[in-house]
């Protein structure tokens, strides 16, 4: 299933509008901005700043009249990623220090305090061997979010965040029937 993206100028629906199906590195390209969004089908992560940078925000099929408001991040949308549906399994291993090093675990479900289940005061690298998964600066899956596919990643600067204070402490797989 290919997902289907609309933004806007403009709150509400209004203004000119961009039809996305696929990733965008920039959306000023399209858009002088974008402050509003609907998705019509599929998963996507947005991002406050071009080239998949800044404040991450996960979107499923829904209606989202007022980024500012519902997100609270920038001014407004820059980039977006679209995030392919998984089928099969989902499986990380996550450490403790940087380039894998420290403690050492193997998930392959919804963390809720990483802390609390696997006695680790944080996560600071990971490897990505099946799915797609979004990661939470505080348990319960609270605070930024970060958008993590296949890979390995040696250091939150490697995930995204362009911050070596940021940590991680609970994590989420993304799948079609996930509740976010």
């Amino acid at each position: 299933m290919n997902g289907k993206i609309i933004f806007y100028e403009d709150r509400n629906f209004q203004g000119c509008s961009y039809e996305c199906s696929s990733d965008c590195s920039e959306l000023s390209s399209h858009l002088n901005r974008c402050n509003s969004c609907r998705v019509e089908s599929g998963m996507f992560m947005v991002y406050d700043r071009p080239n998949y940078m800044g404040h991450q925000y996960f979107l499923r099929r829904g209606e989202y009249p007022e980024y500012q408001h519902m997100l609270g991040f920038n001014d407004c949308i820059r980039s977006c990623r679209m995030i392919p549906q998984h089928m099969g399994q989902f499986r990380m291993r996550i450490y403790e220090k940087e380039n894998f090093g420290g403690q050492m675990h193997e998930v392959m479900d919804d963390c809720d305090s990483i802390q609390e289940r696997y006695h680790m005061p944080e996560m600071q690298s990971c490897n990505v061997m099946d799915g797609h998964w979004v990661m939470y600066e505080q348990p319960q899956f609270r605070g930024m979010q970060t958008y993590l596919r296949p890979g390995e990643y040696r250091n939150t600067r490697e995930m995204g965040m362009g911050n070596d204070e940021m940590r991680f402490q609970s994590m989420r797989r993304i799948s079609s029937d996930a509740a976010f």
